[in-house]
């Protein structure tokens, strides 16, 4: 096989309908987090609980890809599309445990001691990153912060798309604006919680932003020279060498973690240049087993919490509980992946194609996971 060490090509990029590696990446911020919270002490220099902004990296930059290719291919963007695609891969696992856990607690009469019931609401709602306290569903405060993000990019995206010239330069604006507001501004709120929630929306917007920048050619050509295989090396060693200096990097900023995400986010968004480029990065986590557990990382990353539950029976936190929490949560990833996730992301597709059908026939969504 004859490995290609030159930068990746603007209509190569354009061309892909796949993007191998991001699976890996999505596998590895889900143990990331599973081994930061049942691990020990051992595993505190990982710092496993940021990960979850490199799963709002990646959202943010792939429903913007997605978003951007179907205004190429078709001419516009479809918010029911979006919203079809989002509600049948979100919503199904997300309820069916919410309604497992409410089960669980109600069986074991520690429903309302647990304080499930006290946040129930928020979670019916997607309130979830209101709830300041502990409860068994703790990991899907996450979804609140992007199912309000879905609500208002999404839409930005199509007001913009009626402009006739420069819609890159003005979503680049609005964007950056965004940025500019959640990190800037929305921290002088009257009280700390702001800052905590304002910030991971920053994230998100990073993962457009890279999006936006790829997808126009200039763009592109400013991020080209990390596609090649030798400097994905060393953006993947560095972003190592970030993960492990997540505590440190807090301390030099006075403590504040909110100062630290940031540059996390930014850090994610060259991984993910590095990960869409040929070479051993790629290859490394478009593997098979960082692939499978990829597939799986929504529900292992949601199902976490129960898992930990059944482990903390006969193990401490440790490097085999983590290991045990990890497996028990992909096993009913697995389970939930085959009967709940994949027919329920087939049924939005089938929803998506009869809207399709009265009209001439069209090239197939982009394959980008």
């Amino acid at each position: 096989m004859i490995i290609s060490w030159r930068p990746l090509d603007h209509a190569e990029y354009r061309a892909s309908s796949w993007f191998p590696g991001l699976g890996g990446v999505r596998a590895l911020a889900a143990l990331a987090v599973v081994f930061f919270h049942y691990g020990g002490p051992v595993f505190d220099r990982l710092q496993g609980w940021i990960a979850v902004q490199l799963f709002f990296v990646l959202s943010g930059f792939l429903i913007t890809t997605l978003a951007l290719r179907e205004e190429d291919r078709t001419g516009r963007i479809s918010l029911r599309n979006f919203y079809l695609r989002r509600v049948f891969r979100i919503m199904p696992v997300y309820f069916l445990l919410l309604g497992l856990t409410a089960l669980a607690m109600t069986l074991s009469g520690t429903y309302q001691s647990s304080r499930l019931g006290d946040a129930m609401w928020h979670y019916l709602t997607f309130f979830n990153e209101f709830v300041t306290y502990n409860t068994p569903y703790p990991t899907s405060w996450s979804l609140g912060v992007e199912e309000k993000f879905y609500l208002v990019w999404p839409a930005l995206l199509v007001l913009t798309s009626f402009a006739r010239t420069g819609k890159t330069a003005l979503r680049l604006m609005i964007g950056i604006g965004g940025l500019g507001f959640v990190l800037g501004v929305l921290p002088l709120g009257p009280t700390h919680q702001w800052a905590s929630l304002s910030v991971h929306y920053g994230s998100l917007v990073v993962g457009c932003l890279l999006a936006l920048a790829l997808h126009h050619p200039r763009g592109f050509a400013v991020l080209r020279p990390l596609t090649s295989p030798a400097a994905a090396v060393l953006v993947a060693l560095g972003f190592c060498g970030l993960q492990l200096s997540v505590e440190p990097i807090r301390r030099e900023l006075g403590g504040y973690w909110q100062f630290v995400v940031p540059i996390y986010a930014l850090g994610s968004a060259l991984l993910l240049v590095a990960v869409i480029a040929r070479g051993p990065v790629r290859r490394l986590l478009a593997s098979r087993p960082l692939t499978y557990i990829g597939d799986r990382s929504y529900a292992l990353y949601l199902a976490q919490t129960g898992a930990g539950g059944v482990t903390a029976l006969f193990l401490p936190n440790s490097v085999l509980k983590a290991v045990a929490t990890a497996a028990i949560a992909l096993l009913f990833a697995c389970v939930l992946r085959r009967w709940v996730e994949l027919p329920a992301i087939e049924f939005g597709r089938r929803l998506i194609k009869e809207e399709r059908a009265p009209d001439a026939p069209r090239k197939g969504p982009a394959r980008v996971p």
